[in-house]
């Protein structure tokens, strides 16, 4: 699961902060109105709350802030530590998408945010499978993360990124497994969700996927 990425999270982790909150004019579009949009997020999140990709804990403050019981899973060490200082009060395990500690506590949602786009189609499918059984009947899916529109869009944005002279940003929106809107929402349905998406910002969308019977 993408775990080609842990070092580079565990590089990231000391200076996460500063690009989420705009202080990196390369991706300050990528993560424009980042504390509203986690704000909007943990206030839709519904408690126990497993989060995965917890980074550096900024979504996992805001549920613990709203009195809700978060299971956060972090595949990186180095973020972990920032996030446990951040938010003693949740508890944080090592793990990803695909391979998370069996925890007894029932899960009313799942949440995550701009971490998903690291598991490949096939993973991608594989995890909303075991969302679907890891939530209570009413369960719901709950992420913010890029998603293009269809190939057209995913060319515009590179291009305006290159325009921009932001090489490391558009190397990402190549390389990176960001995915189709209509692919995503096949993913979901063919595994019992129903879905729907809402536009935040240039890149990023919120995906509300709500379990079926």
């Amino acid at each position: 699961m993408g775990m080609e990425f842990v070092d580079l999270f565990n590089q990231w982790a000391s200076s996460y902060d500063d690009t989420v909150s705009g202080k990196d004019p390369e991706y300050q579009e990528v993560f424009e109105r980042y504390d509203e949009m986690l704000t909007r997020l943990a206030s839709l999140s519904k408690s126990p709350v497993m989060e995965f990709g917890v980074g550096t804990g900024n979504l996992t403050r805001k549920m613990v802030d709203q009195e809700k019981v978060v299971l956060g899973i972090e595949p990186s060490s180095e973020m972990r530590r920032i996030a446990k200082v951040k938010c003693p009060e949740a508890a944080l395990y090592d793990g990803n998408f695909l391979d998370f500690p069996s925890l007894i506590t029932p899960i009313r949602s799942i949440v995550s945010s701009f971490a998903f786009h690291h598991l490949t189609a096939s993973e991608k499918v594989e995890a909303i499978g075991k969302f679907y059984h890891r939530l209570v009947n009413d369960g719901q899916v709950i992420f913010i993360d890029t998603i293009f529109k269809d190939e057209t869009h995913k060319k515009e944005l590179i291009d305006d990124a290159e325009k921009s002279g932001f090489s490391n940003l558009a190397k990402d929106l190549q390389e990176e497994y960001y995915p189709y809107l209509e692919d995503l929402r096949e993913m979901f349905v063919k595994g019992g969700f129903k879905v729907s998406f809402e536009q935040l910002n240039k890149y990023a969308w919120l995906i509300q996927a709500d379990k079926g019977e």
